[in-house]
């Protein structure tokens, strides 16, 4: 008889291996688990400060429409020139990741009407954005900023409030030693006399300016007194002052800010040559800094100021408006540098351990009723001793350890083990939330 031949199966092929593993993208990076808890400090911070003072989380779309953009920050500065995540998408044109919150906040509280709401509106956000920059001490391609916004008044008493809330949250996360800087860049139609001036200046010394301040002098003066190269800083000292340009409803505005400053004892500095980097700002702006950070430095923590033209200039009703943002990635990095000690986690003080199948069964289900009665447990249901149970338990500086094993199961009981006292006692199963709820409360 002959041999009946067996089709071939052919196994699914596997794409061929590159021989490198996939990486990060350049300017991108991971937030591992030892990392979270100075996010989630931070934010929890940040957040009870916001609704301790009246701010409603505001949520807004990473991705924008890139019009959006240009028009608030403006088409010359180098946000929008170089560092936007910017691509054609095939049904909505143009589009953006967001390099900032400002600018979508006002496109939103114009979308929502919120006008017809009491005014003044105050917001507030936490999330990523995006620059497509050179990645910086503090700044990666992807950031995180947590930020205010106060939309439909222009009583300078409220630039004030903010400027205190940003000082006084660095001393709630236990940085008091920050620098508030604070100054005036006056209405738009003062600013064009001084950028004029300003012009002027920098013009008779356009040889010892760096390549980017050379194209600033015609598209963007204003940032050629934030250029951070050192050879253009040195010019700085000798540059006109835009204090000296101030129309008298802009300098009326400023005194009263910094007279509310003085009278809520918030250290400042006057800067003169402070001006931020976004068109939109109006009358005035500030930055905290690390206290022994200098002029040069990139190393801002917070930045601000009134933007009284943005909402009217994205086709609202003239609305006055001011906020600020916080890096959160440079708050971070400034805890960790001063070795700031941040609140501890709150920690399990019960362990539940078992010992074979029918333990761990009935020990998922413990677990789990424990879990819905807000009791923190740690566990390892993948071991299977109870030395290395144990072992975690210690590590994790366990109180309790909750131990079920086969006898416990057939008796309906739990052995509980206090890893101080080295004290154990025999409780009946059904009694276990009751009776650990007493002991967590007694200690």
């Amino acid at each position: 008889m002959p041999k009946i031949q067996e089709p071939e199966i052919k196994k699914p092929s596997r794409p061929a291996s590159s021989g490198k593993s996939p990486q990060l993208l350049k300017g991108f990076r991971d937030i591992l688990p030892p990392d979270q808890p100075y996010w989630r400090f931070v934010r929890k911070t940040a957040e009870s400060f916001a609704t301790g003072y009246g701010f409603e989380e505001i949520g807004l779309p990473i991705l924008e429409e890139t019009n959006l953009f240009v028009r608030s920050i403006g088409k010359q500065t180098d946000i929008v020139e170089k560092e936007m995540f910017s691509f054609v998408d095939k049904n909505d044109g143009n589009v953006s990741l967001r390099p900032e919150f400002t600018a979508s906040v006002a496109r939103s509280y114009i979308n929502h009407g919120m006008i017809n709401l009491p005014q003044p509106v105050k917001l507030y956000y936490f999330g990523p954005a995006f620059r497509r920059e050179k990645p910086q001490g503090g700044r990666q391609r992807q950031f995180h900023q947590f930020g205010l916004e106060v939309i439909g008044d222009s009583s300078p008493i409220l630039d004030a409030q903010l400027i205190a809330i940003a000082y006084n949250f660095f001393s709630q996360i236990n940085l008091p030693d920050v620098s508030v800087q604070v100054n005036s860049i006056g209405s738009p139609e003062s600013r064009k006399v001084y950028k004029q001036e300003l012009v002027n200046y920098y013009r008779a010394k356009r040889k010892i300016l760096c390549e980017d301040c050379k194209k600033r002098l015609t598209k963007n003066p204003l940032r050629l007194l934030d250029c951070k190269v050192e050879s253009c800083q040195s010019l700085k000292a000798e540059a006109p002052q835009i204090v000296d340009w101030l129309d008298e409803e802009s300098k009326d505005h400023f005194m009263k800010v910094i007279g509310y400053l003085d009278e809520i004892d918030i250290p400042y500095v006057l800067n003169p040559y402070l001006v931020r980097g976004l068109d939109y700002y109006t009358k005035t702006v500030f930055e905290i800094w690390p206290a022994e950070a200098d002029s040069g430095s990139q190393s801002a923590l917070l930045g601000g100021g009134r933007y009284d033209g943005l909402i009217e200039y994205l086709g609202g009703r003239p609305t006055p408006a001011a906020g600020f943002s916080a890096g959160v990635e440079r708050i971070i990095s400034y805890l960790k540098e001063k070795a700031t000690a941040i609140p501890p986690e709150p920690l399990a003080k019960i362990f539940l351990a078992q010992i074979g199948d029918q333990a761990k069964v009935k020990a998922l289900a413990l677990f789990e009723q424990m879990r819905r009665e807000n009791i923190s447990v740690a566990e390892n249901f993948t071991k299977d001793s109870l030395k290395s149970q144990l072992e975690i338990a210690n590590k994790l500086k366990i109180r309790y350890v909750l131990i079920l094993g086969q006898k416990e199961v057939v008796d309906g009981t739990v052995l509980i083990r206090d890893m101080e006292s080295g004290i154990q006692e025999i409780i009946d199963f059904n009694k276990t939330v009751t009776e650990m709820k007493k002991k967590l409360a007694n200690n």
